[in-house]
């Protein structure tokens, strides 16, 4: 049976670094989907310096919007897959297919593999509603989106992890 991480907390809170050690343990191969794209230099430089904390021991999948594929096409001798990050997913979804509802079409895939997934996952995403409510309506819905689809995850994972101030505190399993 595969088992599901899910590691959440604010930003810069050390989810990235933690899911990187807890993916290290594991002696198989391993492989790292990125969500994130180079869209400006900022983002370019993160993902350069995620690309050398990870060094070549990862195989690495660059996806932004077909999570569920990048999933399922991951290598068969893969052991442990980490997905950083569903909030940056998130809004690339929203971005790229807008929609006036409150439902896209990937998220449904995304959460249905989690209940079969081909090895085991980590899974990263930000907390996002403990902050202030946002003061537009666009921010408030994806506030409210990623925090129903961080429920989901949390609920699939046999393991949920919050990370505070770079501690990871054991919330499920």
């Amino acid at each position: 049976m595969k088992h599901i991480t899910f590691i959440t907390g604010g930003g810069r809170s050390g989810k990235s670094r933690h899911a990187l050690s807890l993916a290290r343990e594991y002696r198989g191969r391993r492989a790292f989907i990125a969500t994130a794209e180079p869209f400006d230099d900022e983002m370019k430089e993160r993902i350069e310096k995620h690309k050398q904390e990870r060094d070549d021991s990862f195989i690495l999948t660059e996806e932004a919007l077909g999570l569920r594929s990048a999933i399922e096409s991951l290598p068969a001798d893969v052991e442990v897959a980490v997905v950083d990050c569903l909030t940056v997913w998130l809004g690339n979804v929203m971005h790229r297919l807008e929609s006036e509802k409150d439902e896209y079409l990937e998220v449904e895939p995304f959460l249905n593999i989690l209940g079969t997934p081909p090895c085991d996952l980590i899974v990263v995403s930000n907390e996002v509603g403990m902050s202030i409510v946002p003061d537009n309506i666009m921010a408030r819905r994806f506030r409210d989106l990623c925090g129903r689809l961080n429920q989901q995850v949390a609920e699939r994972a046999d393991r949920v992890i919050l990370m505070v101030s770079g501690i990871p505190v054991t919330v499920k399993g």
